[in-house]
Formats: C-alpha cells, sequence, structure tokens
C-alpha cells in the first residue's frame, strides 16, 4: 500500500519523573536553570512511564488519529523496552513494518525532570545504524525529525530519496539538526516541502536577532523549503509560502497546562496531516494550535491528540479571539 504520512526518526521511552521538594527554578541571563543541591538524596513525588514516543513517533500517531494511514521507519533494540514500543506503536494503528529491531543493543530511554508544566530531559540516542528502507511504493510525505548524531548520513540519503521520488518532505529538526548548520544539511532543506521551528531556532539559523517574523521566515525559506513555519510560544504560529504570510494565536487552554512534551511536535503533525488532506496552508494552520492545547492537558506527548471530528469540533467552537491573521 502507498502510505501518505510516514515518520522518520528517533524512538524512545519517557520516564516522567515529577520532582518536588529539594528543587527549585532560578532566572539567569541565559535562561531558567532546574538547581538541586548535589549529593541530597531528593524523593520525587511520581513517575509515568510512556513508551514509543519522539518527535517522529508522535507524529506518526497524530496523523494516524486524524484518519490518514501512516507507518514509522525507526530503530529499536530487542530489549523489553524494544517490544515495548513495537506493541504501543501497533495498538495505536501506526504500521511497523519499518521498524528495524537490532539484535544486542538497546533500545532508547529518556529521563524526563518535570518541574511544573515544564521540564528537562536526559536524553541518550543509541548508534544504530540507519537506512532509509525500501518502499513499495514511495509515501505520499515524509515526516523527518530528530536523529542521533551520527546519522549525518542519513539525512543525505533521506533528501536523496525524497527528490528522486516526488515524495513531500515535512522537516522538523531536532537540536542535533540545527546545530549542524544549513550548509551541511543543504540538501535536505532544498528537498523540504515545509519547515518548522520555533522563533530562537530559526534566529540561531540566520544568525540573526531579528524579531522581524517576515524576516526570519523569508530567510528560512531562502534555503529551500517550499513553506516555512516559525512558532513563538504563546505570541502564536507564523507561516509562509511565498504567497503571504499569516499568523495563528494560541487555541485558550481549559485548564493550566499540565505538561507541554509534545505540544511541538501535535502542532506540526497537524498541519502537515491537514496538507496531506489536500487542506490549504491557513486552514492547516488554524488546525495546529489545538491539538496542541488538547495534548498539554496530559502527562507525556500523546494521550491528548486528536482525531478529525473533535479537532473539526474545537474549530466549530472556537472563541472569537482564535482567528487566522493575514500579514
Amino acid at each position: 500500500m502507498r502510505y501518505t504520512f510516514v515518520g522518520l526518526g528517533d524512538i524512545v521511552t519517557d520516564a516522567f519523573i515529577k520532582l518536588k521538594e529539594g528543587v527549585h527554578v532560578e532566572e539567569e541571563t541565559t535562561g531558567k536553570e532546574l538547581c538541586m543541591r548535589f549529593g541530597d538524596k531528593l524523593e520525587y513525588e511520581d513517575v509515568t512511564v510512556v513508551p514509543a514516543v519522539g518527535n517522529a513517533p508522535n507524529a506518526s500517531v497524530s496523523a494516524h488519529r486524524l484518519g490518514l494511514s501512516t507507518a514509522l521507519v525507526t530503530d529499536v533494540g530487542d530489549d523489553d523496552f524494544g517490544k515495548e514500543k513495537l506493541r504501543a506503536l501497533e495498538a495505536e494503528g501506526v504500521n511497523t513494518e519499518f521498524v528495524d529491531v537490532h539484535k544486542g543493543m538497546q533500545s532508547n530511554y529518556h529521563y524526563v525532570l518535570r518541574f511544573g508544566p515544564e521540564r528537562t530531559i536526559l536524553i541518550k540516542h543509541h548508534e544504530y545504524p540507519y537506512a532509509v528502507p525500501e518502499f513499495a511504493e514511495a509515501p505520499e510525505w515524509i515526516y523527518f525529525s530528530s536523529v542521533g548524531e551520527h546519522g549525518i548520513g542519513y539525512h543525505h540519503e533521506l533528501a536523496t530519496y525524497c527528490k528522486e521520488n516526488n515524495v513531500k518532505l515535512a522537516f522538523q529538526p531536532g537540536s542535533f539538526q540545527i546545530s549542524l548548520g544549513t550548509e551541511k544539511l543543504k540538501d535536505v532543506y532544498e528537498a523540504a516541502e515545509i519547515f518548522f521551528c520555533n522563533k530562537e531556532e530559526a534566529q540561531k539559523i540566520l544568525n540573526s536577532t531579528s524579531n522581524d517574523m517576515k524576516e526570519l521566515l523569508d530567510g528560512v525559506r531562502a534555503f529551500g523549503p517550499t513553506i516555512a513555519v516559525v512558532t513563538d510560544g504563546p505570541t502564536g504560529a507564523f507561516a509562509s509560502d511565498g504567497s503571504g504570510y499569516w499568523k495563528m494565536p494560541m487555541y485558550p487552554d481549559p485548564a493550566p497546562p499540565v505538561d507541554r512534551t509534545g505540544a511541538g511536535d501535535s502542532f506540526s503533525s497537524t498541519v502537515v496531516a491537514m496538507l496531506a488532506e489536500g487542506l490549504p496552508l491557513p486552514e492547516a494552520l488554524r488546525r495546529g494550535p489545538i491539538n496542541s492545547m488538547s495534548v498539554v492537558q496530559y502527562i507525556g506527548a500523546q494521550k491528548g491528540l486528536l482525531n478529525r471530528d473533535q479537532l473539526e469540533k474545537y474549530v466549530e467552537e472556537a472563541p472569537e479571539s482564535y482567528k487566522l491573521e493575514e500579514l
């Protein structure tokens, strides 16, 4: 079969550890710091383990819940954590035929330190031998995100595959991919149909301090993506496809956020899924923040993901303040 949406990127198990006494946050010139006394034994409040997450897995689950045929290209070890990830994907309806199980290797396992709605994540990406699979029929969309630092060649292989097979590439880079710079990933930027990042990441990519969202969008598009989407936290999301500029505010939270993990994945995957369903960019942009609003009401990146009927109900019942603005 031909998949509409294929996620490609690392998969992990997240252990969410809720911190309590003995921990505090300090505001520094470089940002907030999570602080605790070295050598102390600190009691945590609880732990919630969520398997089969990560940028690409979250996006694949999101797209499937929205009605698309989906699969995931990723790697796991042959340990119990890897088996658990496969079961979780299958339970969500995401096809696992392209998940490589590597004998004698461990599966990725991350520790998420929760303090209020924010989190700090201790990560480790095992060095799997990445390879773009042989699809029986090229998918319509590939959603590419975070992979390990050893996978530079993987990026070029994927860019070539997408160009040669007319596959639309959605690129949501992780921090390592952004740190590589645009020149090393020139072919990936050029192959991208749509590119997602936040404002700070756009400034880093462009080596700029500009807060002008049009300037940032144009700068990102100049590297090759047809569509650029730049988010700016509470200010909202901004997008351009060269024919116009749009701003979409956050969807109002029904209650204080519980956990912001996966908010970006839910937003970007929803936009891509709606484009795959044939909606124009402005309409796709209207739907992205709704899934983010829902996701942050739960622990983990997937529990709050909406199906298409639920998404459209929120669109219909949106408050007057939630409206698209043309810049």
